[in-house]
């Protein structure tokens, strides 16, 4: 900026008069653009996520995507709430269960190639119903998640920690099931209803309800 602007930018501002409609419009846009710039330069990313579900399959997107978030620099909160709940549990003891997972693919995690490529299309009505598939399904998907290098949950939500990820507990749900505190990690830093966490949500750039 030349010392010409400089000065004509100080008269402008002192004595608006000396400039014309035009040359005040353009001295403010290029002012706003500057402080957008600025704005966006030094404004933090915020997510807020929104879990309601506690089996094992679920418990990973919102720990995958809160500790890559916060692995980015964003400020990140975790609202736990139903079933989502049993996810901040000292002994969280997570099963996979087939029921209402009419997509998820069932593939054998060890034994020969072309045993382990196989896609079984096993119906979910008889996966459902099926004694002890649930343990099965539990046991194939933890084995799966060791062979790919995948951490667990616990290992997640430890991630989380680490990276300041705040984490909430529904009150409400806590009072619902009747719920200990003791029951908890220490971690949890707030244990508020939804007319709490709900702000918060509002103020982020991405909210997510999984």
């Amino acid at each position: 900026m030349t010392a010409v602007s400089t000065l004509q930018e100080q008269q402008a501002i002192s004595d608006p008069s000396t400039f014309s409609k035009e040359d005040l419009n353009k001295w403010f846009d290029q002012r706003f653009e500057e402080k957008q710039k600025e704005l966006a330069a030094n404004h933090t990313p915020a997510m807020s996520i929104i879990a309601t579900r506690g089996s094992m399959d679920w418990a990973y997107p919102p720990f995958i995507l809160a500790s890559t978030a916060a692995a980015l620099g964003w400020d990140v909160s975790i609202f736990f709430t139903f079933y989502g709940l049993g996810l901040l549990k000292k002994d969280m003891n997570l099963k996979v269960s087939p029921l209402g997972n009419p997509a998820m693919p069932m593939k054998m995690p060890m034994g020969p190639k072309w045993l382990q490529d196989m896609n079984m299309n096993i119906p979910n009505v008889l996966m459902g119903n099926m004694p002890g598939f649930e343990s099965l399904a539990t046991a194939m998907m933890k084995k799966t998640t060791q062979n790919k290098g995948i951490a667990s949950p616990e290992e997640l939500r430890t991630l989380c920690i680490e990276a300041d990820v705040k984490l909430i507990a529904c009150q409400m749900t806590v009072d619902m099931f009747g719920s200990n505190q003791d029951e908890f990690i220490d971690e949890v830093e707030e244990w508020v209803g939804a007319a709490s966490f709900l702000p918060t949500a509002q103020k982020s750039d991405i909210c997510l309800f999984i």
